[in-house]
């Protein structure tokens, strides 16, 4: 059960009806996840606005999802997990794909080295290795995507942080979490 309730029509504010509406517009639903963050609607409105401007870089939708993915599992957030399973099915991700992001992997070289720098960077909070940074670039990525990289991991990261702090409700196929191996 959630520690923190969710933002209902029923219950939203006039800033939080719209944010609600506008979000409801866009994804066909609202997920839990974001009408929990509609208890401050400036944090909702932040949020949303960083993953729009994401969510427009030159990082392709599997790419994105892979990043999230594998942050999710390793920060061990069942809700983000869950979500981005269904998200990345719906951006073209097949099961072993899901599977290997989860697992550090990925089965495209070049998304394999994005995966894996976003793993470190989440691992070790941004303090990654020459040779860490080195590998990422070689696989083809410029400085902006690398920097895109970044960015998502930490959005990822955020959004580890609200859904395990406030246990939200999954409101997505349940996927649970792998164990260590």
């Amino acid at each position: 059960m959630s520690r923190i309730n969710t933002i209902t029509r029923d219950t939203a504010n006039t800033d939080q009806l719209a944010l609600l509406d506008s979000i409801q517009g866009s994804l066909g639903m609202v997920p839990n996840f974001l009408a929990v963050l509609a208890h401050s609607p400036d944090a909702l409105k932040a949020f949303l606005g960083l993953h729009e401007i994401a969510g427009n870089g030159s990082l392709d939708p599997q790419t994105r999802e892979r990043i999230a993915l594998i942050v999710a599992q390793d920060n061990a957030c069942e809700y983000c997990v869950s979500a981005h399973t269904a998200i990345g099915r719906k951006a073209g991700l097949d099961t072993a794909e899901i599977e290997a992001n989860r697992a550090g992997r990925s089965n495209d070289t070049r998304a394999h080295a994005a995966v894996v720098f976003a793993q470190a960077l989440n691992a070790n909070l941004g303090d990654v290795t020459g040779a860490e940074f080195s590998a990422v670039r070689l696989a083809g990525y410029n400085d902006a995507e690398i920097v895109e990289i970044i960015v998502h991991v930490g959005m990822n990261i955020l959004t580890n942080l609200i859904g395990k702090a406030s246990q939200v409700d999954i409101d997505f196929p349940k996927i649970s979490l792998q164990q260590a191996a």
